[in-house]
């Protein structure tokens, strides 16, 4: 980094009025667009869930939760991965701005739902991570699909990442508590925290496939009736 960059990104942190009012407009302006993406996708999903609900007889999700990354995060990630402090950093080398969290009720619908959105014409699936089939070191499980979606604006169509997440109901409680165990401080028996974690996780999993197996039972009962 030269020393050109190395004042402007203290100027950025130390909230320098040039380079604030430089970088507002088009920070804005992008937080704007992965606004209208999240609509765009948590769209798709409400009328999945509508056609769902009318076809089989039940919702399968439990809810839809969006959010954008707070700029203090945005800041954070930035520069724990070495990118430069600038909104075409953000849009170039961060994916996650826009996520969506979609709480199922059981694992099947999860694969379901995934399928059905990334089956439609407008929707580009960039990038798959399994974590249910493939679960993380921890025991962490949810399937993470990050997807391409057009923003139609008044004068472009462009395209925008929004990242979609989908996780079963204990998946997000135990992930819900994970997290905030993660950062306590000071622990001496951390190993052994994290391998009853794990053990958790396990536990959590397994009840998912059983209640699955039982609605399964239900419902072949159901139609046989």
């Amino acid at each position: 980094m030269n020393l050109a960059e190395l004042d402007y990104e203290e100027k950025l942190m130390t909230g320098h009025p040039d380079i604030i009012l430089k970088e507002a407009q088009p920070f804005s302006e992008l937080m704007m667009e992965c606004r209208c993406a999240l609509m765009e996708v948590e769209t798709k999903l409400n009328v999945l869930n509508e056609e769902f609900a009318l076809k089989y007889n039940r919702n399968p999700f439990e809810s839809i939760k969006s959010r954008i990354k707070k700029p203090l995060s945005i800041v954070e990630k930035l520069k724990r991965k070495g990118f430069p402090l600038t909104v075409e950093s953000m849009e170039e080398n961060l994916f996650d701005i826009a996520g969506i969290r979609v709480i199922c009720s059981f694992v099947d619908d999860i694969y379901a739902i995934a399928a059905l959105l990334v089956q439609q014409d407008d929707i580009t699936l960039v990038e798959a991570k399994d974590y249910i089939k493939n679960p993380k070191k921890n025991g962490y499980r949810s399937l993470h699909l990050l997807l391409e979606v057009p923003v139609f604006l008044a004068e472009e169509k462009k395209p925008m990442k929004v990242e979609v997440q989908f996780r079963t109901i204990a998946m997000d409680f135990w992930a819900s508590l994970e997290h905030k165990l993660k950062y306590k401080r000071d622990i001496s028996d951390a190993e052994e925290i994290f391998q009853e974690l794990k053990e958790c996780a396990d536990i959590i999993s397994n009840m998912d496939l059983r209640m699955q197996e039982i609605r399964n039972r239900i419902e072949i009962q159901r139609d046989d009736s």
